[in-house]
């Protein structure tokens, strides 16, 4: 059988919990922050798990990487 490809970009995003779960970082923190509160900003800070209807498409990007 042959190797399954994971898919690099994917894996440099992306962390797996010990669970099995996905952590990803929240999006619009590179620019534009002037006009983005501080408590907004200090949000988009966080850690967030993906979502479970999602995490099947990643289980496929990401064949040796979950559990």
């Amino acid at each position: 059988m042959k190797k399954l490809k994971t898919s690099k970009s994917i894996k440099k995003r992306i962390k797996v919990t010990s669970s099995g779960k996905f952590l990803r970082h929240k999006a619009s923190r590179s620019h534009l922050l002037q006009k983005k509160t501080s408590n907004r900003k200090q949000k988009l800070k966080q850690v967030t798990c993906i979502n479970k209807k999602d995490a099947s498409s990643f289980t496929q990007k990401l064949p040796y990487l979950s559990k």
